[in-house]
């Protein structure tokens, strides 16, 4: 009986020694997973009353209601828009396509052609983002 409690007590004395050295000075390993769970606890948190399906507000039996309103960010993206569709997308498009006539002749081609992708994007930018996103607050 003295054996296992001197067995028991050398482990709880090792484990006490190991937890003490890893406040003291932790290892990267151990700061990193820190940090991960850290965060993750975080997330999970914060998160939790929004990501159930019947907790927001509205007969859920919830207590938050999450309200959105996207005036701001559609008139800040027509803005945006309304640049790039004009003078300064011009500018951007001739821009590039210059630089990537340039930069073809200099051999550097796959700079030319991420050049090229940006001349291209910018002459078609609004087609885009109507074929692919749901623009119906940010059209003209």
């Amino acid at each position: 009986m003295k054996k296992l409690v001197k067995i028991v007590s050398e482990k709880i004395k090792t484990a006490c020694q190991y937890t003490a050295a890893s406040f003291a000075a932790p290892s990267e390993a151990q700061v990193r997973t820190i940090i991960f769970l850290a965060g993750i606890s975080m997330l999970a948190i914060s998160l939790s009353l929004d990501a159930t399906a019947q907790g927001l507000g509205g007969g859920g039996g919830g207590n938050t209601s999450t309200k959105y309103n996207d005036a701001k960010v559609a008139n800040a993206v027509n803005a945006i828009m309304t640049y790039l569709e004009g003078s300064f997308g011009a500018l951007i498009m001739a821009a590039s396509g210059i630089g990537a006539i340039m930069s073809a002749a200099f051999g550097q081609y796959k700079a030319a052609l991420s050049l090229m992708v940006v001349a291209v994007g910018a002459f078609i930018l609004r087609s885009i983002m109507s074929t692919f996103f749901n623009d119906m607050n940010i059209q003209n």
